[in-house]
């Protein structure tokens, strides 16, 4: 399972030279990571609601081309890896079929809001845990 989000590039994106500066990639990530997860049946603001969060630990960004002001780019998202506390998204972010901007993975763990203690999406969130299970298995 994968989803794709169109992102218009705005101005304030950018640089003087209309080019998308580096660490506007990440916003476009989370987006996609968020879209993601409202497909897949598992809202985030949810699990936050419920005491659980999901911070980054590794985020890792390959840049191929710019990415233009005033030129729309789609950003694909969907889960490279997951071992039942830790999952890793896989992105892709195009401004054409034949022009890869970005590729990347970022990587999150599941905590207690409260403690930060790591915590496994098997016994707090059974039914998210076989959806993630299923998506890693089809993406692979």
């Amino acid at each position: 399972m994968e989803v794709t989000v169109p992102i218009d590039v705005r101005y304030a994106e950018t640089d003087q030279m209309g080019v998308v500066y580096h660490a506007n990639y990440l916003i476009w990530c989370e987006i996609g990571r968020t879209k993601l997860m409202e497909k897949m049946g598992v809202p985030y603001k949810e699990m936050e609601s419920s005491g659980v969060m999901a911070p980054v630990t590794n985020v890792t960004m390959n840049y191929h081309a710019p990415a233009l002001y005033g030129r729309p780019v789609q950003i694909t998202t969907w889960v490279e890896d997951y071992s039942g506390v830790r999952v890793t998204y896989g992105y892709r972010v195009e401004l054409d079929e034949e022009t890869v901007c970005l590729t990347g993975t970022s990587e999150h763990v599941l905590v207690e809001k409260d403690s930060f203690r790591p915590l496994a999406m098997k016994r707090r969130f059974p039914e998210w845990h076989k959806v993630y299970e299923q998506c890693v298995r089809i993406s692979q």
